[in-house]
């Protein structure tokens, strides 16, 4: 039985420098004076600059975009037979003429066919001749998600994982923190599910809800905010896959060996299989938000991303019972409605302050785009220019240029996003882009983003 899906690290970035993802060892690169810190914080180890310059950006583009495919053909296969076998065992009624071993039947229609599904009490009497499995999918959408987090925020651990406003650790430190939470997780994680706690539904959620938002808080005191958030994901999707890996599949195998011996199968391998499912199931939607989250810096920038982190995944679960709550013919019309309220109200009490900082607000003078321009070309035009300065920087994103005042302009609402209220950008802050700097941004655009010539 599938059992989910992990998209650990699918984090296809629309904040500037990162919608060409395949260009991270340019990024990674630029300004190097600001960049000389080595994974350790030694003079002997190698820098970012020089890590980077070992993938060129066309090899780390294409492998990139090999993986990202990959992981997502992969990922949508594991997501579809997961949420279609949760669905079937939510949906499946005892049938209506009974059959030995039978525990229920669902009739379907589909593309121009009828399909009847039969599930057993524990197994058939007989194996028949092929038998499907569902496993690959997990696997390689695991797989491919790691090597996408290797090769995105540990190969470039100095941009994407490590924030020196959040913490002063080195890239080697930083990664040793990531792993080791994605294996502590799982230990933890399994030993509940051992535990008499998983036979109380209800506690176990809270107990590790609890424990996964601590897990969040202490990540956003460590890594950078995307790398805080991929983490998490990366340790849900880990979970997930694990328990194919090592519960369900194996619960699995364990039975089919029984029958193929003339033994009866143990139920409980597969009693303890469904009920990893289950968590897979509700682990799912969170997950999936994780997946697209870096598309939303009002989330991971925000001064208690942590917490906004806790309540979508929170959401996400809710919603997710819903629909298994109905599969089983419960109405609770209740909780969608709850949900969308969240929603709305998650959005109004994270909603960004637009009040100036002290800084500027003392200063009566309207700021003029040539202070804005001067700004944009030292701290974000390195990389966002049709003429990159930084030898390695073969190209910006097409939509992100900031060589005009026109261009600039025209993506002041995004400079206010992702460099004022957020202040994500620049990633990890390479250029050292100050908070004086930020507030002289956030204020010219408050005041209209005036492109016109000594304002």
């Amino acid at each position: 039985m599938p059992v989910g899906v992990t998209t650990l690290s699918l984090d296809t970035i629309s904040c500037p420098v990162f919608m060409e993802v395949q260009n991270k060892a340019i990024a990674a690169a630029l300004h190097e004076h600001t960049l000389c810190r080595s994974v350790s914080g030694s003079a002997d180890q190698p820098t970012v600059t020089e890590r980077a310059s070992a993938l060129d950006p066309n090899t780390t583009a294409w492998l990139d975009l090999t993986l990202r495919w990959i992981h997502l053909i992969a990922g949508a296969a594991w997501i579809g037979t997961s949420f279609y076998f949760n669905w079937i065992n939510h949906h499946i009624r005892p049938p209506e003429i009974p059959r030995e071993g039978v525990s229920g039947e669902l009739w379907s229609v589909h593309g121009g066919a009828f399909y009847r599904v039969e599930k057993f009490g524990v197994a058939p009497k007989q194996l028949p001749k092929t038998l499907h499995w569902f496993k690959w999918e997990a696997y390689l959408t695991w797989i491919t998600g790691i090597a996408l987090l290797i090769l995105i925020y540990y190969v470039g651990a100095d941009l994407y994982l490590v924030d020196p406003s959040v913490s002063d650790i080195g890239s080697g430190t930083a990664i040793t923190i990531g792993v080791g939470a994605l294996v502590g997780a799982w230990i933890i994680y399994d030993l509940l599910c051992k535990s008499p706690l998983s036979a109380r539904p209800i506690p176990f959620a809270v107990v590790v809800f609890v424990l996964a938002t601590a897990v969040a808080f202490g990540l956003t005191r460590v890594f950078g905010s995307r790398g805080a958030y991929i983490h998490m994901g990366a340790m849900l999707g880990t979970l997930m896959a694990v328990n194919v890996f090592m519960v369900i599949i194996p619960g699995q195998r364990a039975m089919v060996d029984a029958m193929m011996k003339g033994l009866e199968p143990d139920a409980r391998e597969g009693r303890a299989g469904a009920l990893r499912s289950l968590h897979n199931n509700y682990m799912t939607l969170p997950v999936l938000f994780i997946m697209t989250s870096s598309h939303y810096p009002m989330a991971y920038g925000h001064a208690a991303n942590w917490a906004i982190l806790a309540a979508l995944a929170l959401i996400g679960a809710i919603t997710r019972h819903y629909f298994n709550l109905k599969g089983k013919g419960r109405e609770s019309p209740w909780i969608l409605p709850g949900a969308a309220v969240a929603m709305i109200a998650l959005a109004f009490v994270s909603r960004p302050s637009v009040a100036p900082s002290a800084s500027t607000a003392s200063s009566a003078e309207h700021v003029s785009i040539e202070v804005v321009q001067a700004i944009i070309q030292e701290k974000c035009a390195v990389c966002h220019s049709a003429n990159p300065s930084h030898p390695a920087a073969a190209a910006a994103p097409p939509d992100v240029i900031m060589d005009t005042r026109e261009q600039i302009g025209a993506l002041a609402e995004r400079i206010n996003a992702v460099a004022v209220l957020s202040a994500t950008m620049p990633l990890g802050n390479v250029t050292g882009l100050t908070q004086e700097e930020r507030d002289v941004l956030g204020r010219w655009i408050r005041d209209g983003a005036n492109i016109g010539a000594g304002r």
